[in-house]
């Protein structure tokens, strides 16, 4: 079995909000490239400007507590102000921390 872990979180850009979100995709996805153990980091937005999907993958549970801790330290205000999660779906079996 794989330790791979990887989740795809669905969410709405929030009203008058698109351009910051764009550029917030485009910081997270630099910071990620930094990462070790990222295997995949995807962003995608809607035609309408208003649905996003991001796809995320780690070699293990560990590589994925690196992005998190990340995220939780640079972003994740600005994630909330940008953007309304509406759906998450894990795969893999990742440790409790993750």
């Amino acid at each position: 079995m794989s330790d791979t872990v990887s989740w795809n979180v669905h969410m709405s850009v929030r009203e008058g909000q698109l351009n910051d979100a764009r550029e917030l995709m485009t910081e997270m996805v630099e910071s990620t490239r930094g990462e070790a153990g990222t295997l995949g980091y995807e962003w995608f937005l809607g035609a309408g400007g208003t649905v996003c999907h991001l796809n995320e993958r780690y070699a293990d549970s560990d590589s994925a507590m690196v992005h998190l801790g990340t995220f939780g330290t640079k972003f994740v205000e600005r994630f909330l102000e940008c953007f309304e999660p509406t759906g998450l779906h894990v795969y893999g079996e990742p440790s409790d921390e993750v």
